[in-house]
């Protein structure tokens, strides 16, 4: 949690106690980060299982808005519907905080030129370039 940088709160849609639990999640993220305003994206999976739903759309969003507006999106693994969706708009959050940081000059890779080479973190013996990690 510490060097995360963006988090996907998923809970199933067919488990009221899988939201409940996210809610903790989420402060202990908090804590950690020592940051409230943190990339993040509320997750409601297995939409593909609408007659087992024990979550409400209504009660989720809600949670989204209690959160600070945290996106809120609805998806389905099995179907591989709205994933991709989640992960655009986590790493579009991540890549906003980001420049918000570093400046409209986008730091150092500007001034030479806008570009900044891929660079692996395990060949460089830093983490500071890792941008996402998959628990």
């Amino acid at each position: 949690m510490k060097t995360g940088q963006g988090f996907l709160l998923v809970f199933s849609i067919t488990s009221m106690s899988s939201l409940y639990e996210l809610t903790e999640l989420r402060e202990q993220i908090k804590r950690i980060k020592e940051d409230d305003n943190i990339p993040m994206v509320l997750v409601g999976n297995k939409s593909d299982l609408e007659e087992d739903r024990r979550v409400l759309r209504s009660r989720a969003f809600k949670v989204s808005q209690d959160w600070g507006n945290v996106p809120y999106y609805e998806t389905s693994a099995r179907r591989r519907a709205n994933v991709d969706e989640v992960f655009v708009d986590l790493c579009r959050q991540i890549i906003q905080k980001d420049t918000y940081f570093r400046g409209p000059s986008g730091g150092r890779a500007r001034r030479h030129g806008g570009h900044r080479p891929h660079r692996d973190p395990r060949r460089h013996g830093s983490r500071q370039h890792m941008r996402c990690t998959i628990l």
